[in-house]
């Protein structure tokens, strides 16, 4: 089974481009949403946060996203000890998933595909790319962000430049009818090569 990497910077549209390929029946699975749900109901990963950043990463045994987020993009070296701690055993659940799925190759999403080297278990990367303002204009439109809060995510992640020197594919999502017809173009040559 084909494992394609699909990565981008936030608010490049990953999500997005994720939903096409699944349109064509393809399996994708999103790491960060994964994460967020070992996060949830992982005792182990409970532990380990809670030792990492105290007791107000859980708040009514639920995960203080808001907490941890405010914590982790002030502080690079506590955002790899958190990474270091569920990494892993998203890789492992990718694991475990990937042997029930039937598509003709699947699709692992991540943002940080290159950054914690992710990327190594690939076959094929897809970097999704959009203009830095078109990006922000996303971000600012929909999750609530203040554009201090985005320039610190953006700071954490790899630089569009340095990621599609590794990729495979590259799919500029400025507009969405053009963004289908890159996916559609990049599915039919990944089926060729099966």
């Amino acid at each position: 089974m084909k494992i394609v990497g699909l990565t981008g910077g936030i608010g490049s549209g990953k999500t997005t481009v994720a939903n096409m390929f699944r349109a064509l029946g393809i399996s994708i699975y999103i790491a960060d949403e994964e994460a967020k749900k070992l996060m949830a109901s992982s005792k182990i990963i409970k532990r380990k946060l809670i030792v990492l950043f105290g007791e107000e990463a859980y708040v009514n045994d639920a995960l203080n996203k808001p907490y941890i987020a405010n914590t982790i993009f002030k502080n690079r070296v506590l955002l790899e000890k958190m990474n270091a701690i569920i990494h892993p055993r998203v890789a492992s659940h990718f694991k475990k998933w990937l042997l029930k799925q039937k598509s003709p190759y699947v699709i692992k999403e991540a943002a940080i595909l290159f950054e914690n080297e992710g990327y190594k278990q690939c076959d094929i990367i897809i970097t999704v790319t959009a203009p830095k303002e078109l990006k922000i204009k996303r971000l600012l439109s929909r999750d609530n962000m203040t554009l201090e809060k985005i320039e610190a995510i953006m700071n954490n992640q790899w630089n569009d430049e340095k990621k599609i020197k590794l990729s495979d594919y590259v799919i500029v999502n400025t507009k969405l009818e053009n963004t289908r017809k890159q996916v559609i173009k990049i599915h039919e040559e990944i089926i060729d090569k099966l």
